[in-house]
């Protein structure tokens, strides 16, 4: 089985940067369950793009730490709590 990653063509400037990617990210691990891309959209502190949003989902959702269908997203990614416990190792 061989893993195939869907490409499609951004714009350059509608690249996500790593703090909008992090905005998102916050947004949907606080959410209290499925939220729409407008919800998501209108929540957000700060003015996203469409495509841009877009991307950052597509991203989230290759990633494995949402899951999104029919224009609603659920997060799901939980960290392993085994990094926790190793000694002198910190998660922030």
């Amino acid at each position: 089985m061989q893993l195939t990653i869907i490409k499609k063509r951004y714009a350059e400037q509608r690249s996500p940067t790593l703090n909008t990617v992090l905005m998102v990210e916050e947004m949907l691990k606080n959410a209290d369950g499925l939220m729409t891309i407008a919800e998501l959209r209108r929540k957000l502190p700060k003015q996203v793009m469409h495509q841009t949003l877009m991307a950052v989902i597509d991203y989230l959702d290759y990633s494995g730490k949402i899951v999104f269908h029919e224009n609603k997203i659920l997060w799901t990614f939980k960290p392993q709590s085994k990094l926790k416990m190793k000694k002198g190792l910190k998660v922030r």
